[in-house]
């Protein structure tokens, strides 16, 4: 696979470093699959990632969040009863895993459940005040008359 050059860009704008940054991190990344997931958008500003996480519990998994990425880490514990087990066939896999999602401005965690086999967490996108649309009012020298324009930005 072909590797983007993005040096044309840093040279022609300005501030869009970030994603220019990460567009170069997500780049072809190691072929490690496990567990398999799923994103969705469950409504207009939420989202919800599910991961397949079988064999794990609650306390195997670990759901960390830094700036605007998550990270989801899992590491079966091995008891003494566990390593006494004899397998014929093998087909669940119980290794341990680490998986990052880098999240867009503004999108926060919700919370996480898990049921039956699948890890489920809920995200959302909560724009503060400053950035939610408003109303301008435009004010006019005849008559003290003032105006207004709506600004109706869909995110």
């Amino acid at each position: 696979m072909q590797t983007l050059d993005l040096s044309p860009f840093y040279r022609s704008t300005v501030g869009f470093d970030r994603l220019f940054s990460l567009l170069d991190d997500q780049a072809p990344q190691e072929a490690n699959a496990f567990p398999p997931y799923n994103i969705e958008r469950t409504g207009e500003f939420t989202y919800r990632i599910s991961m397949a996480v079988a064999g794990f519990s609650a306390d195997d998994i670990v759901i960390e969040t830094k700036e605007n990425a998550i990270s989801v880490k899992g590491a079966k514990s091995t008891s003494q009863t566990e390593q006494k087990r004899e397998f014929l066939h093998r087909g669940i896999a119980e290794r341990s895993f680490e998986r990052r999602f880098q999240l867009a401005d503004h999108v926060e965690v919700q919370g996480a459940d898990l049921q039956n086999g699948l890890l489920h967490i809920d995200l959302v996108r909560e724009l503060p005040e400053s950035k939610r649309p408003r109303k301008i009012a435009i004010g006019t020298d005849k008559a003290n008359e003032t105006k207004t324009i709506e600004n109706d930005v869909k995110n």
